[in-house]
């Protein structure tokens, strides 16, 4: 309960400002943390910290190509410190999923179909051997892009419900 209000404060913030501020995400770490200590004593802390490593370690992996921005990955490590290592991977799939939606519906609303799409052509055509991987340009016009804070919060919570009965 206590990353619902959390969760709309940083999507709001992500949305008005384009960015995640450090001491909200530092909040829902330490929550995390602290709750699953409480609640699960050692292995509560292990599971926190696996799910936060690993989570970080996923985002990281498309920060590195520049299609996540640094505060979307330190605000889904968090996250895993909250769900736990458990469900890092079950929640990334949510979170892919509920992105993918909202990129789609953007996409349209945007009129960048073609252009999105022939990005994403060459990021698949870069994957081919002896072939290499664009490096994705965040575009200037931020009508032109997602805040991944809404995904990543709405995704996550969804992902709570489903999976941590």
């Amino acid at each position: 309960m206590l990353f619902i209000p959390m969760a709309a404060i940083i999507t709001y913030m992500d949305v008005r400002y384009r960015r995640i501020p450090n001491k909200l995400v530092l909040v829902v770490l330490v929550g995390g943390i602290a709750l699953n200590t409480i609640f699960g004593g050692s292995q509560g802390l292990l599971a926190s910290l696996g799910g936060f490593f690993l989570a970080f370690g996923l985002m990281f992996f498309f920060h590195a190509f520049g299609t996540m921005g640094a505060g979307d990955v330190k605000l889904f490590a968090a996250i895993g410190a909250i769900n736990g290592i458990s469900l890092v991977l079950p929640t990334l799939m949510v979170v892919a999923l509920t992105g993918g939606l909202l990129a789609i519906c953007k996409m349209i609303y945007s009129r960048r179909v073609i252009t999105t799409m022939l990005g994403v052509f060459h990021f698949f055509v870069g994957l081919l051997p002896g072939q290499r991987v664009p490096r994705f340009e965040v575009p200037s016009d931020p009508n032109h892009t997602l805040p991944y804070a809404v995904p990543i919060c709405f995704g996550s919570l969804i992902a709570f419900f489903l999976f941590r009965a």
